[in-house]
């Protein structure tokens, strides 16, 4: 066990038909870069790992680059560390409503001018919907669903293929494997 844990969210992968990459091809890509103890969660582009040396953004960029090259896939890769993954979770506000972990949406950018991109939408009504900004991730709770939500669209349009998002049961679940990933 050497380096320290990461998170890598790779956007839109096996959604559908399209962009599909079996995970054990994923995990056997990303321990072929050097990282050790590499684990996939679910079938969506979900992968922790151990890094020595590598800052987050350099092994995103390693990553996405090698998915390109040898699975033939394009898909934009964000990578956090195990405490800027922690620091994500712990800043949530406090949506009193939000009962429902897969229906808190929380989007993570990899452009540091990620939220400042996002004040326009602090200034609408989402009703019944909510957002709230933090700094690497924005928190949307979507209380009909994720996949019809006007704000979840809406913060799509805005930050483009530089944002991934992952409900808020994901984002526990990768945390709990940065911690005890037996």
């Amino acid at each position: 066990m050497s380096g320290t844990w990461h998170v890598a969210l790779l956007r839109g992968i096996n959604i559908g038909r399209a962009k599909r990459v079996a995970m054990a091809d994923l995990r056997g890509l990303v321990a072929g870069l050097g990282f050790s103890e590499v684990r996939t969660l679910l079938n969506s582009g979900n992968v922790v790992f151990r890094a020595a040396g590598a800052t987050p953004a350099k092994a995103a960029a390693r990553i996405e680059k090698a998915i390109a090259n040898e699975l033939g896939v394009s898909s934009r890769v964000t990578v956090l560390t195990a405490a800027e993954l922690a620091g994500i979770l712990a800043k949530q506000p406090a949506f009193k409503q939000a009962d429902n972990p897969s229906r808190l949406l929380v989007a993570v950018w990899s452009d540091p001018a990620g939220g400042a991109r996002l004040a326009p939408l602090l200034k609408q009504d989402w009703t019944p919907e909510q957002l709230a900004v933090g700094g690497r991730a924005a928190y949307l709770w979507c209380p009909n669903g994720i996949h019809d939500s006007r704000l979840a669209a809406a913060v799509g349009r805005v930050l483009g293929d530089g944002v991934t998002s992952r409900n808020w049961a994901t984002l526990s679940k990768l945390h709990a494997l940065t911690h005890n990933p037996e």
